[in-house]
Protein backbone atom coordinates (compact mmCIF):
# COMPACT_ATOMS: atom_id res chain seq x y z
CA UNK A 1 0.00 0.00 0.00
CA UNK A 2 1.15 3.33 -0.91
CA UNK A 3 0.69 6.12 1.67
CA UNK A 4 3.07 9.10 0.92
CA UNK A 5 5.35 9.59 -2.65
CA UNK A 6 8.81 8.41 -0.96
CA UNK A 7 6.53 4.56 -0.81
CA UNK A 8 6.51 5.02 -5.16
CA UNK A 9 9.12 2.42 -6.27
CA UNK A 10 10.29 5.50 -8.76
CA UNK A 11 10.81 7.48 -5.87
CA UNK A 12 13.19 4.84 -4.18
CA UNK A 13 9.77 2.90 -2.18
CA UNK A 14 9.25 -0.85 -2.70
CA UNK A 15 8.28 -1.97 -5.40
CA UNK A 16 4.68 -3.17 -5.34
CA UNK A 17 5.15 -6.47 -7.01
CA UNK A 18 7.94 -9.07 -6.45
CA UNK A 19 7.84 -9.95 -10.29
CA UNK A 20 7.36 -8.41 -13.36
CA UNK A 21 3.78 -8.20 -14.55
CA UNK A 22 4.11 -7.93 -18.55
CA UNK A 23 0.95 -6.67 -20.34
CA UNK A 24 0.77 -9.13 -22.97
CA UNK A 25 1.29 -12.52 -21.34
CA UNK A 26 0.59 -15.77 -23.30
CA UNK A 27 -3.22 -17.05 -22.53
CA UNK A 28 -3.43 -20.28 -20.20
CA UNK A 29 -4.09 -23.62 -22.68
CA UNK A 30 -3.63 -27.39 -22.32
CA UNK A 31 -0.33 -28.11 -22.56
CA UNK A 32 -0.98 -32.17 -22.61
CA UNK A 33 -3.39 -31.58 -25.74
CA UNK A 34 -0.66 -29.96 -27.13
CA UNK A 35 2.03 -32.70 -27.11
CA UNK A 36 -0.50 -35.29 -28.31
CA UNK A 37 -1.14 -32.91 -31.19
CA UNK A 38 3.05 -32.38 -31.91
CA UNK A 39 3.33 -36.26 -31.34
CA UNK A 40 0.74 -36.89 -33.94
CA UNK A 41 2.62 -34.61 -36.26
CA UNK A 42 6.06 -36.07 -35.58
CA UNK A 43 4.50 -39.70 -35.62
CA UNK A 44 3.08 -38.80 -39.28
CA UNK A 45 6.04 -36.98 -40.28
CA UNK A 46 4.24 -34.45 -41.78
CA UNK A 47 5.31 -31.01 -40.72
CA UNK A 48 4.43 -28.18 -43.24
CA UNK A 49 2.83 -28.39 -46.59
CA UNK A 50 -0.60 -27.89 -45.86
CA UNK A 51 -1.29 -30.84 -43.19
CA UNK A 52 -3.92 -32.33 -41.56
CA UNK A 53 -3.37 -30.29 -38.43
CA UNK A 54 -3.45 -27.07 -40.49
CA UNK A 55 -6.63 -28.25 -42.17
CA UNK A 56 -8.31 -28.59 -39.05
CA UNK A 57 -7.16 -25.28 -37.97
CA UNK A 58 -8.43 -23.18 -40.93
CA UNK A 59 -11.86 -24.84 -40.62
CA UNK A 60 -12.26 -24.02 -37.19
CA UNK A 61 -11.18 -20.26 -38.20
CA UNK A 62 -13.42 -19.80 -40.69
CA UNK A 63 -16.05 -21.20 -38.51
CA UNK A 64 -15.51 -18.85 -35.86
CA UNK A 65 -15.19 -16.23 -38.78
CA UNK A 66 -18.77 -16.91 -40.02
CA UNK A 67 -16.89 -17.45 -43.71
CA UNK A 68 -16.10 -20.19 -46.02
CA UNK A 69 -12.28 -20.01 -46.55
CA UNK A 70 -9.50 -19.30 -44.25
CA UNK A 71 -5.48 -19.51 -45.73
CA UNK A 72 -3.31 -19.86 -42.55
CA UNK A 73 -0.24 -18.08 -42.96
CA UNK A 74 3.33 -18.19 -40.80
CA UNK A 75 2.23 -14.42 -39.56
CA UNK A 76 -0.45 -11.59 -40.14
CA UNK A 77 1.70 -8.90 -41.90
CA UNK A 78 2.82 -12.05 -44.70
CA UNK A 79 -1.27 -12.17 -44.68
CA UNK A 80 -1.63 -8.43 -45.27
CA UNK A 81 1.49 -8.69 -47.92
CA UNK A 82 -0.50 -11.63 -49.65
CA UNK A 83 -3.57 -9.96 -49.68
CA UNK A 84 -1.84 -6.49 -51.33
CA UNK A 85 -0.41 -9.00 -54.28
CA UNK A 86 -3.72 -11.05 -54.62
CA UNK A 87 -5.60 -8.29 -55.39
CA UNK A 88 -2.85 -6.43 -57.45
CA UNK A 89 -3.38 -4.04 -56.05
CA UNK A 90 -1.65 -0.56 -57.26
CA UNK A 91 -0.54 3.15 -56.03
CA UNK A 92 -2.06 4.40 -52.75
CA UNK A 93 -3.84 2.31 -49.84
CA UNK A 94 -6.31 4.40 -46.80
CA UNK A 95 -6.04 3.39 -43.92
CA UNK A 96 -6.13 4.66 -40.66
CA UNK A 97 -2.71 5.73 -39.00
CA UNK A 98 -3.67 4.60 -35.74
CA UNK A 99 -2.63 0.87 -36.43
CA UNK A 100 0.24 -1.66 -35.58
CA UNK A 101 3.03 -0.39 -38.05
CA UNK A 102 2.75 -4.13 -39.95
CA UNK A 103 -0.61 -2.14 -41.84
CA UNK A 104 1.24 -0.07 -43.46
CA UNK A 105 5.02 -1.48 -43.70
CA UNK A 106 3.16 -4.50 -45.56
CA UNK A 107 1.69 -2.05 -47.98
CA UNK A 108 5.02 0.15 -48.07
CA UNK A 109 7.28 -3.39 -48.43
CA UNK A 110 5.52 -3.67 -51.87
CA UNK A 111 5.75 -0.28 -53.66
CA UNK A 112 2.70 0.67 -52.48
CA UNK A 113 1.97 4.21 -50.41
CA UNK A 114 -0.15 4.40 -47.09
CA UNK A 115 -2.20 7.37 -47.00
CA UNK A 116 -2.87 8.10 -43.32
CA UNK A 117 -6.59 9.59 -42.33
CA UNK A 118 -7.60 10.52 -38.95
CA UNK A 119 -10.18 8.78 -36.50
CA UNK A 120 -13.40 8.97 -35.22
CA UNK A 121 -12.77 10.56 -31.90
CA UNK A 122 -15.77 8.66 -30.75
CA UNK A 123 -14.62 5.17 -31.83
CA UNK A 124 -10.93 5.48 -32.33
CA UNK A 125 -11.45 3.93 -35.58
CA UNK A 126 -10.89 5.50 -38.50
CA UNK A 127 -13.45 7.83 -40.06
CA UNK A 128 -15.19 7.06 -43.21
CA UNK A 129 -16.02 10.84 -44.30
CA UNK A 130 -12.62 11.28 -44.31
CA UNK A 131 -11.68 8.50 -46.07
CA UNK A 132 -13.96 8.91 -48.56
CA UNK A 133 -12.42 12.60 -48.61
CA UNK A 134 -8.90 10.91 -49.17
CA UNK A 135 -9.89 9.12 -52.59
CA UNK A 136 -7.87 9.57 -55.86
CA UNK A 137 -7.34 8.69 -59.03
CA UNK A 138 -4.41 6.37 -57.65
CA UNK A 139 -6.12 4.80 -54.85
CA UNK A 140 -6.35 1.06 -55.14
CA UNK A 141 -8.21 -0.30 -51.94
CA UNK A 142 -8.97 0.94 -48.95
CA UNK A 143 -7.89 -1.02 -45.72
CA UNK A 144 -10.42 -0.80 -42.50
CA UNK A 145 -9.06 -1.90 -38.53
CA UNK A 146 -10.85 -3.46 -35.54
CA UNK A 147 -8.92 -0.89 -33.40
CA UNK A 148 -7.79 -3.29 -29.84
CA UNK A 149 -10.99 -5.51 -30.97
CA UNK A 150 -13.87 -2.46 -31.44
CA UNK A 151 -15.47 -3.27 -34.94
CA UNK A 152 -14.78 -0.08 -37.87
CA UNK A 153 -17.88 1.23 -39.37
CA UNK A 154 -17.54 -1.50 -41.77
CA UNK A 155 -21.30 -0.42 -43.33
CA UNK A 156 -20.20 2.96 -44.22
CA UNK A 157 -16.55 1.63 -45.59
CA UNK A 158 -17.98 -1.06 -47.70
CA UNK A 159 -20.52 1.80 -49.51
CA UNK A 160 -17.77 4.17 -49.84
CA UNK A 161 -15.54 1.44 -51.20
CA UNK A 162 -18.43 0.34 -54.04
CA UNK A 163 -19.28 4.36 -54.55
CA UNK A 164 -15.84 4.05 -55.82
CA UNK A 165 -15.40 1.30 -57.49
CA UNK A 166 -12.91 -0.33 -55.33
CA UNK A 167 -11.95 -2.99 -53.07
CA UNK A 168 -12.24 -2.73 -49.19
CA UNK A 169 -10.25 -5.46 -46.77
CA UNK A 170 -9.89 -5.23 -42.90
CA UNK A 171 -6.88 -5.50 -40.78
CA UNK A 172 -9.08 -8.25 -37.76
CA UNK A 173 -5.76 -8.83 -35.96
CA UNK A 174 -7.63 -7.73 -32.78
CA UNK A 175 -11.00 -9.10 -33.36
CA UNK A 176 -11.44 -12.76 -33.99
CA UNK A 177 -14.32 -13.92 -32.04
CA UNK A 178 -15.85 -10.39 -31.70
CA UNK A 179 -19.07 -9.35 -33.85
CA UNK A 180 -21.09 -5.80 -35.17
CA UNK A 181 -24.44 -5.78 -36.01
CA UNK A 182 -24.35 -9.51 -34.90
CA UNK A 183 -22.45 -10.84 -37.26
CA UNK A 184 -18.53 -12.59 -36.67
CA UNK A 185 -15.92 -10.23 -37.74
CA UNK A 186 -14.36 -11.79 -41.24
CA UNK A 187 -17.05 -11.65 -43.29
CA UNK A 188 -16.67 -8.45 -44.34
CA UNK A 189 -15.27 -6.33 -47.18
CA UNK A 190 -13.55 -8.30 -49.61
CA UNK A 191 -10.87 -10.22 -46.80
CA UNK A 192 -10.31 -9.85 -43.84
CA UNK A 193 -6.48 -10.87 -41.73
CA UNK A 194 -6.49 -12.37 -38.34
CA UNK A 195 -3.11 -12.84 -35.92
CA UNK A 196 -2.22 -15.32 -34.15
CA UNK A 197 0.77 -14.19 -32.50
CA UNK A 198 1.74 -15.47 -28.96
CA UNK A 199 0.19 -12.58 -27.50
CA UNK A 200 -3.35 -12.80 -29.05
CA UNK A 201 -6.60 -14.12 -27.54
CA UNK A 202 -5.99 -17.02 -29.87
CA UNK A 203 -2.19 -18.10 -30.12
CA UNK A 204 0.20 -19.92 -32.82
CA UNK A 205 2.57 -19.40 -31.17
CA UNK A 206 2.95 -17.35 -34.73
CA UNK A 207 0.75 -16.97 -37.20
CA UNK A 208 -2.24 -15.14 -39.12
CA UNK A 209 -4.68 -15.82 -41.67
CA UNK A 210 -6.78 -14.35 -44.46
CA UNK A 211 -10.24 -15.30 -44.33
CA UNK A 212 -13.02 -14.23 -47.04
CA UNK A 213 -16.39 -15.60 -48.78
CA UNK A 214 -14.85 -15.30 -52.31
CA UNK A 215 -13.93 -18.69 -53.40
CA UNK A 216 -11.76 -17.65 -56.40
CA UNK A 217 -9.86 -15.33 -54.29
CA UNK A 218 -8.71 -17.32 -51.70
CA UNK A 219 -7.52 -20.18 -53.70
CA UNK A 220 -5.41 -16.70 -55.87
CA UNK A 221 -4.01 -16.66 -52.02
CA UNK A 222 -3.64 -19.87 -51.44
CA UNK A 223 -1.25 -20.28 -54.55
CA UNK A 224 0.86 -17.17 -53.81
CA UNK A 225 1.34 -18.19 -50.45
CA UNK A 226 3.10 -21.77 -51.80
CA UNK A 227 5.40 -20.59 -54.48
CA UNK A 228 2.75 -19.27 -56.85
CA UNK A 229 2.11 -23.61 -57.83
CA UNK A 230 -0.60 -24.16 -59.53
CA UNK A 231 -1.47 -20.65 -60.79
CA UNK A 232 -1.98 -19.88 -64.16
CA UNK A 233 0.76 -17.89 -65.35
CA UNK A 234 2.81 -17.20 -62.60
CA UNK A 235 6.07 -19.36 -61.92
CA UNK A 236 6.97 -20.37 -58.69
CA UNK A 237 9.16 -16.98 -58.27
CA UNK A 238 6.04 -15.55 -58.27
CA UNK A 239 4.56 -16.15 -54.93
CA UNK A 240 6.18 -16.48 -51.91
CA UNK A 241 6.36 -18.74 -48.69
CA UNK A 242 3.62 -17.57 -46.02
CA UNK A 243 2.43 -21.24 -44.95
CA UNK A 244 1.68 -22.10 -41.69
CA UNK A 245 3.19 -25.14 -39.82
CA UNK A 246 2.14 -28.19 -38.50
CA UNK A 247 3.52 -27.04 -34.92
CA UNK A 248 2.11 -23.85 -35.26
CA UNK A 249 -1.47 -24.85 -36.36
CA UNK A 250 -1.09 -27.50 -33.10
CA UNK A 251 -0.72 -24.52 -31.08
CA UNK A 252 -3.66 -22.47 -32.50
CA UNK A 253 -5.99 -25.30 -31.98
CA UNK A 254 -5.12 -26.25 -28.81
CA UNK A 255 -5.57 -22.29 -28.14
CA UNK A 256 -8.98 -22.22 -29.94
CA UNK A 257 -9.78 -24.84 -27.21
CA UNK A 258 -9.11 -22.77 -24.56
CA UNK A 259 -10.94 -19.59 -26.41
CA UNK A 260 -14.14 -19.74 -24.54
CA UNK A 261 -12.17 -19.60 -21.20
CA UNK A 262 -9.50 -17.15 -22.32
CA UNK A 263 -12.39 -14.60 -23.11
CA UNK A 264 -14.11 -15.22 -19.63
CA UNK A 265 -11.10 -14.55 -18.24
CA UNK A 266 -10.24 -11.49 -20.19
CA UNK A 267 -14.27 -9.85 -19.65
CA UNK A 268 -13.30 -10.67 -15.99
CA UNK A 269 -10.20 -8.69 -16.05
CA UNK A 270 -11.45 -5.71 -18.11
CA UNK A 271 -14.89 -5.79 -15.23
CA UNK A 272 -12.01 -5.61 -12.16
CA UNK A 273 -10.12 -2.77 -13.90
CA UNK A 274 -13.25 -0.56 -14.67
CA UNK A 275 -14.71 -1.72 -10.99
CA UNK A 276 -11.88 -1.26 -8.98
CA UNK A 277 -10.73 2.69 -11.17
CA UNK A 278 -14.77 3.83 -11.29
CA UNK A 279 -14.33 6.87 -8.98
CA UNK A 280 -11.36 8.21 -10.44
CA UNK A 281 -11.34 11.39 -12.02
CA UNK A 282 -9.45 11.26 -15.05
CA UNK A 283 -10.03 7.94 -16.03
CA UNK A 284 -11.36 5.99 -18.81
CA UNK A 285 -11.93 3.08 -20.45
CA UNK A 286 -11.56 1.96 -24.19
CA UNK A 287 -15.29 0.06 -24.09
CA UNK A 288 -17.33 -2.23 -26.32
CA UNK A 289 -20.94 -2.67 -27.45
CA UNK A 290 -22.57 -5.02 -24.76
CA UNK A 291 -24.94 -6.03 -27.28
CA UNK A 292 -22.05 -7.46 -29.52
CA UNK A 293 -19.46 -10.34 -28.69
CA UNK A 294 -15.72 -9.23 -28.15
CA UNK A 295 -12.96 -11.13 -26.70
CA UNK A 296 -12.31 -8.48 -24.54
CA UNK A 297 -8.14 -9.01 -24.98
CA UNK A 298 -6.97 -5.66 -23.90
CA UNK A 299 -8.11 -3.21 -21.57
CA UNK A 300 -6.88 -0.12 -23.17
CA UNK A 301 -6.81 3.10 -19.78
CA UNK A 302 -6.97 6.36 -21.11
CA UNK A 303 -5.72 9.17 -18.70
CA UNK A 304 -6.70 13.00 -19.13
CA UNK A 305 -3.62 14.48 -18.09
CA UNK A 306 -5.25 17.96 -17.37
CA UNK A 307 -7.25 16.29 -15.21
CA UNK A 308 -5.33 13.89 -13.22
CA UNK A 309 -2.04 16.05 -12.97
CA UNK A 310 0.46 13.67 -14.73
CA UNK A 311 0.95 12.63 -17.78
CA UNK A 312 0.40 9.21 -19.59
CA UNK A 313 4.27 8.63 -19.82
CA UNK A 314 5.02 9.43 -16.39
CA UNK A 315 2.36 6.99 -15.10
CA UNK A 316 3.85 4.68 -16.72
CA UNK A 317 6.89 4.74 -15.76
CA UNK A 318 5.61 5.08 -11.73
CA UNK A 319 4.01 1.50 -12.71
CA UNK A 320 7.21 0.39 -14.43
CA UNK A 321 9.19 1.07 -11.49
CA UNK A 322 6.10 -1.01 -9.49
CA UNK A 323 6.85 -3.93 -11.54
CA UNK A 324 4.26 -3.78 -13.86
CA UNK A 325 5.11 -3.87 -17.23
CA UNK A 326 2.12 -1.68 -18.42
CA UNK A 327 2.35 -0.39 -22.16
CA UNK A 328 1.53 1.98 -24.94
CA UNK A 329 -0.93 0.21 -26.54
CA UNK A 330 -0.75 -0.98 -30.21
CA UNK A 331 -1.09 2.03 -32.49
CA UNK A 332 0.85 4.34 -30.22
CA UNK A 333 2.56 6.08 -31.71
CA UNK A 334 0.58 6.39 -34.38
CA UNK A 335 1.85 5.18 -37.88
CA UNK A 336 2.93 8.79 -39.24
CA UNK A 337 4.71 9.59 -36.32
CA UNK A 338 6.98 6.93 -36.84
CA UNK A 339 9.71 6.54 -39.46
CA UNK A 340 10.06 6.24 -42.38
CA UNK A 341 6.31 7.84 -42.66
CA UNK A 342 7.07 10.54 -40.58
CA UNK A 343 9.83 11.64 -42.76
CA UNK A 344 7.62 12.23 -45.78
CA UNK A 345 5.21 15.18 -46.20
CA UNK A 346 3.62 16.36 -43.40
CA UNK A 347 0.26 14.73 -41.90
CA UNK A 348 -1.75 16.58 -39.18
CA UNK A 349 -4.22 13.94 -37.74
CA UNK A 350 -5.62 15.51 -34.15
CA UNK A 351 -7.98 13.54 -32.94
CA UNK A 352 -5.39 10.15 -33.23
CA UNK A 353 -2.56 12.53 -31.77
CA UNK A 354 -4.98 13.25 -28.96
CA UNK A 355 -5.50 9.71 -28.77
CA UNK A 356 -2.74 7.71 -28.76
CA UNK A 357 -0.26 10.23 -25.92
CA UNK A 358 -3.57 9.35 -23.50
CA UNK A 359 -3.73 5.55 -23.84
CA UNK A 360 -1.91 2.82 -21.48
CA UNK A 361 -2.48 -1.06 -22.34
CA UNK A 362 -3.20 -2.65 -18.63
CA UNK A 363 -2.12 -6.48 -17.86
CA UNK A 364 -5.02 -8.84 -18.80
CA UNK A 365 -5.30 -12.53 -20.09
CA UNK A 366 -6.02 -15.93 -18.52
CA UNK A 367 -2.81 -15.74 -16.18
CA UNK A 368 -3.02 -12.52 -14.06
CA UNK A 369 -4.88 -12.59 -11.11
CA UNK A 370 -7.17 -10.44 -9.61
CA UNK A 371 -4.84 -10.07 -6.47
CA UNK A 372 -2.71 -8.85 -9.32
CA UNK A 373 -5.16 -6.72 -10.87
CA UNK A 374 -6.52 -5.31 -6.99
CA UNK A 375 -2.19 -4.34 -7.04
CA UNK A 376 -1.72 -2.23 -10.08
CA UNK A 377 -5.21 -0.50 -9.47
CA UNK A 378 -4.13 0.97 -5.67
CA UNK A 379 -0.82 2.36 -7.83
CA UNK A 380 -3.05 3.84 -10.09
CA UNK A 381 -5.45 5.15 -7.64
CA UNK A 382 -3.03 6.76 -5.75
CA UNK A 383 -0.43 7.88 -8.46
CA UNK A 384 -3.79 9.64 -10.05
CA UNK A 385 -4.89 10.92 -6.46
CA UNK A 386 -1.19 12.75 -6.04
CA UNK A 387 -0.73 13.73 -9.83
CA UNK A 388 0.55 17.17 -9.26
CA UNK A 389 2.73 15.84 -6.35
CA UNK A 390 3.81 12.80 -8.42
CA UNK A 391 4.78 15.31 -11.28
CA UNK A 392 6.53 18.16 -9.33
CA UNK A 393 8.34 15.32 -7.37
CA UNK A 394 9.66 14.20 -10.66
CA UNK A 395 10.76 17.06 -12.34
CA UNK A 396 12.87 17.67 -9.40
CA UNK A 397 14.69 14.63 -9.21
Amino acid sequence: MKRDLGDLALFGGRAALLHPLNTNRPNKFDRARLFERLNWALDNQWLSNGGPLVLEFEDRVAELAGVRNCVSTCNATVALQLLVRAADLTGEVIMPSLTFAATAHAVRWLGLEPVFVDIDPGTGCVDPALVGAAITARTSAIFGVHLWGRPCAVDELEKTAADHGIPVFFDAAHAIGCTTEGRPIGGFGAAEVFSFHATKVTSAFEGGAIVTDDDEFADRLRALHNFGKGLKGISEAGGTNGKMSEAAAAMGLTSLDAFDDSVRANRANYDAYRAELADIDGIAFFTHDPREDNNYQYVIMELDEDTAGLSRDLLLAVLRAENVIALTPIGSPACHQLEPYRSGPPVRLPHTERLVSRVIALPSGSTVSREEIRRVCAIIRFAVSRGADVTARHRQA
